[in-house]
């Protein structure tokens, strides 16, 4: 009889496992919002970028840009990063769009340091002295006293500083479809991707999904870019705010995925340069970056939720 309840028990709690297991679905897993960051030291090699008294644009810009990729490593493990460049070496910004590109990044951070260019030249009126002129010729030439005026001259550095962050510009936008068209496999998620795959590249439906993936990553690429100038304005930086630029920054246009440009500072300004290369003025810059990333991160996981996990993002 013993032997009887004992199996009987050991059948009903077998029952009620397996029944919470049953009961209990699985629940989809969720994609990940922000899978992977490039982070782009500007310039490198012989290309040195803007210089100061004593340091380059190209050793700020690669030291602040791996601070960044340990602190993103330290603060959000789940997010993976990668680096154009590690060392000093000079690669054509066709490369890194190509790297950036290969690579699939969700995210493109582009590091550099800015100039107000050479310093501004001064000055004064310190009043007259008589000086010594001659008029005529051979025997007819004659000596006599004027008055001139006086001036003393002297340079300043130019006092340009503060913070920018750029994005490509509108004009632009041609440029950054023909990147995501060419790499649409990559940046397309795969439902789309397949849709895609068979037509014709002049297509309307397809040209239409190009569209408006441009228009989402450039919605992106603004969202950060004023997210960082506002992290930086919380530290007490002078902010130059958000900008877009159609000239000059040709790597934004040419990578497939939202991407900001971040001037850290004017090397050109002697107290902003001894900034960018302090520890103490990199560890900010970082800082601010990464709690940017954050709120950017969280934007998206946000908009999942909203939209039943499709961010549009590859996956």
């Amino acid at each position: 009889m013993i032997r009887k309840y004992a199996a009987l028990f050991l059948l009903s709690f077998c029952t009620l496992v397996l029944t919470s297991f049953v009961s209990d679905p699985v629940k989809p897993v969720q994609k990940q919002a922000l899978r992977k960051i490039i982070i782009d030291a500007g310039h490198g090699g012989e290309d040195h970028g803007a210089s100061g008294r004593y340091s380059t644009e190209k050793d700020i810009s690669l030291s602040i840009a791996l601070k960044l990729e340990q602190m993103l490593r330290d603060e959000m493990p789940d997010v993976e990063t990668y680096m154009t460049r590690r060392t000093d070496i000079f690669d054509p910004v066709t490369r890194k769009a190509q790297i950036a590109n290969r690579e699939k990044g969700d995210l493109f951070i582009c590091i550099h340091v800015n100039s107000g260019g050479g310093d501004i030249k001064h000055s004064e009126f310190i009043g007259y002295r008589e000086v010594t002129r001659y008029k005529g010729k051979g025997k007819k030439k004659k000596a006599y006293r004027t008055k001139v005026k006086e001036y003393r001259y002297w340079t300043t550095p130019n006092p340009a500083k503060g913070t920018e962050t750029f994005i490509y510009g509108v004009g632009k936008s041609d440029a950054a479809k023909a990147a995501l068209s060419e790499n649409e496999d990559m940046y397309l998620d795969s439902v789309s991707a397949k849709e895609l795959k068979d037509f014709n590249p002049n297509d309307p439906a397809r040209m239409m999904i190009i569209n408006m993936k441009t228009q989402t990553y450039f919605s992106r690429s603004a969202t950060l870019a004023l997210t960082i100038e506002e992290e930086f304005q919380k530290v007490g930086r002078i902010s130059r705010e958000a900008k877009q630029r159609q000239k000059g920054i040709w790597v934004l246009q040419a990578v497939a995925m939202p991407a900001v440009l971040v001037e850290t500072g004017f090397i050109s300004n002697p107290e902003e340069e001894d900034y960018l290369n302090s520890g103490d003025g990199q560890l900010e810059i970082c800082e601010a970056l990464v709690r940017s990333v954050k709120r950017y991160k969280y934007s998206l996981e946000k908009q999942m939720s909203a939209s039943g996990g499709n961010t549009g993002l590859r996956k």
